[in-house]
């Protein structure tokens, strides 16, 4: 029998071999080649192979740098209570209101936005937002407002509801998924006990739903901190975000050595935040259990 079991396991690494290390390949090549080029040092059009520990020093120590750094932080940490706010009564309603014949139409219905390209839903945002806008025309269309609002685009409430809308999906499917495991016999046990739905959904619901809530948190927070195309567009380059810092010390100044500085300094903001929610989550469903 052991030796079937390890004939078998044997059998599953051979055949998820190939593409193991092809992910593992496209994965750490561009990542060890960044880490190896934030050591380095910038010469003009060119990269001077010396170590040095200059460019980390002085990403530590550029207020620019710590400023944008915040930024991207605040409205990653914004996009994501948005997000997740809004997805939760999304995901409430689909789990406790739709009938269970209706629940893959309504899911599939939500998974309709990522039929077109996330660029092309950026520019359609810049489009509703805009001067002669959407929302400009049909408010002036109403008499609400005799000039076109200014302040709906190229500022950081455009970016929050643009990458808000976009990333939507991602925290409705794992909130839907962790309220569609809740034994609804425990809401049942907590209304026999003479709670209101409020209080069952206060003690039993959202305690039970918090992992899907962390994991939609962290499913969002990770990319939008690290979008680029959004703040280009909607913040209209006025409120960059490191993406856009990272890609104008790479391409605009040619000083790979501190992009990639740049680049790494945020991937390890990232992984700790990520750790976080990886241990809070950790404790959501040992409590659950």
């Amino acid at each position: 029998m052991a030796s079937g079991n390890r004939s078998q396991s044997a059998q599953g690494l051979t055949l998820i071999a190939p593409p193991l290390g092809y992910a593992m390949l496209v994965l750490a090549a561009p990542l060890l080649t960044i880490l190896a080029y934030s050591f380095l040092k910038d010469g003009y059009l060119t990269v001077i192979r010396e170590f040095t520990f200059e460019n980390y020093r002085a990403v530590l120590s550029d207020p620019i740098v710590r400023t944008i750094m915040l930024r991207s932080l605040l409205v990653a940490a914004l996009v994501t209570l948005v997000t997740v706010a809004l997805a939760f009564p999304v995901a409430y309603f689909l789990s406790f209101a739709v009938s269970p014949g209706r629940k893959s139409l309504w899911l599939f219905l939500i998974t309709i936005p990522f039929w077109t390209s996330y660029l092309i839903r950026v520019f359609l945002w810049k489009v509703i937002l805009g001067y002669n806008g959407v929302v400009n025309s049909g408010l002036k269309t109403l008499g609400i407002i005799d000039q076109p609002l200014s302040f709906l685009l190229y500022n950081v409430n455009s970016i929050v509801i643009t990458l808000a809308h976009a990333y939507a999906p991602f925290a409705i499917l794992p909130i839907f998924i962790a309220l569609e495991k809740i034994d609804r016999s425990l809401l049942e046990a907590g209304r026999d006990l003479g709670e209101s739905r409020a209080m069952t959904f206060w003690r039993v619901t959202l305690p039970l739903a918090m992992p899907g809530v962390v994991a939609a948190s962290l499913i969002v927070f990770i990319p939008t901190i690290g979008d680029y195309v959004t703040p280009a567009l909607i913040g209209g380059g006025k409120i960059p975000m490191i993406a856009n810092m990272i890609q104008a010390q790479m391409l605009d100044l040619d000083n790979r050595p501190l992009g990639s500085a740049l680049a790494v300094t945020a991937m390890i903001i990232v992984a700790v935040i990520s750790l976080i929610f990886v241990a809070m989550n950790r404790r959501f469903l040992k409590v659950r259990q």
